[in-house]
């Protein structure tokens, strides 16, 4: 559904598309992909970049974002020599089964690393990876492995069990925030289509839109680089003050290695890159950790289409998703503000 309302508003408006296919299939044996639309000149040397789906399940609020930022005919508040890359799904397979992950179980933000080096180490993930995801998923268990793991956060703090939860690892394939053994699909999908789109470019915006941290439908505005850097500091200048750091810890993400907007500038090395993550909070931090753990049993070890895994499947939706009026128009509203900032950025 998503997708076919985004097709319909990027022809109307008369975008360029384009399909990257996907090598799996949905949940009902659908075709699925990663749609592209190019708005403006080809050889635009100012791009704003809007990224939907990076984290799967996350697609619901960077798809609606997107279809409203085309019905709402901001194409005609676009300057001249600037043009808009919208990116529809980066991880497909995880958006149409309400997975945070790609198909290969890998979070596409801790995957962007270099796989020739040695691998970042968490041993603190280590460390509590079989309370995270325990082999059986019963009421006991449940009850057993969550207050295992408070008792981690009341001796060490709850920022302690955040960063050895989702910082990244790279030891437990089955596990949660797994960073990959290798590129995926959909990092060397978003590779080529940067690659190619924005050969031209020389000054990009991107906008990734993610949710599941913070309070209900605030737009948290995170800069994952250097808080020293230019990139951060035209990041403030285009959005203000309230930009945060998840280096300064200023930010309700942890630290993490191997987020795509880190990466962009490295794909990108003729711009002047800016990347911002839009996270829009839904449920408390530990309800929306334990939707991932419940969903990470279900892949592992149970079956999508028993009772516990339609349960399992409403809960991680509404982990990641805040389908009310409400949410959706505070979604609107900060999307709104904030393309149109990135675009009086690019011209400065």
């Amino acid at each position: 559904e998503a997708r076919a309302k985004f097709l319909a508003a990027a022809k109307d408006a008369g975008g360029a598309l384009e399909r990257f296919a996907h090598p799996e299939r949905g949940p009902e044996g659908q075709a699925l992909s990663t749609d592209t639309a190019w708005f403006g000149p080809k050889d635009a040397a100012r791009v704003l970049v809007m990224l939907s789906g990076t984290h799967g399940v996350e697609g619901y609020c960077g798809s609606g974002a997107q279809v409203d930022w085309l019905k709402r005919g901001e194409l005609a508040r676009v300057p001249a020599q600037t043009a808009v890359l919208m990116v529809h799904a980066v991880n497909p397979f995880g958006f149409a089964w309400n997975r945070r992950v790609t198909h290969e179980n890998v979070d596409l933000n801790r995957n962007w690393i270099d796989f020739t080096q040695p691998l970042p180490k968490n041993e603190g993930y280590a460390a509590l990876h079989e309370l995270a995801c325990p082999p059986t998923w019963d009421e006991a268990t449940q009850a057993r492995t969550f207050g295992a793991l408070l008792t981690f956060a009341q001796a060490n703090g709850m920022a302690a069990l955040q960063h050895a939860l989702s910082a990244g690892q790279y030891t437990h394939p089955t596990g949660i925030f797994f960073g990959g053994a290798g590129p995926t699909w959909s990092r060397t999908t978003q590779t080529a289509i940067f690659r190619d789109m924005l050969s031209a470019a020389e000054r990009v915006a991107i906008i990734d839109y993610h949710t599941g941290l913070g309070p209900w439908g605030y737009g948290e505005q995170i800069v994952p680089v250097r808080r020293a850097s230019a990139a951060f500091a035209r990041a403030r200048a285009w959005y203000g003050a309230a930009v945060t750091s998840p280096e300064s810890g200023t930010s309700t993400s942890a630290d993490i290695s191997g987020d795509g907007i880190s990466a962009a500038a490295a794909l990108l090395p003729h711009a002047e890159v800016t990347g911002m993550a839009l996270e829009v909070g839904t449920k408390d931090v530990l309800e929306v950790m334990n939707a991932l753990r419940a969903d990470a049993w279900l892949h592992a070890h149970g079956n999508v289409r028993s009772a516990q895994g339609v349960a399992i499947k409403k809960q991680i939706r509404d982990a990641f998703y805040g389908d009310a009026d409400d949410w959706k128009g505070m979604v609107a509203g900060q999307s709104l503000t904030a393309t149109r900032q990135a675009l009086a950025g690019l011209q400065l």
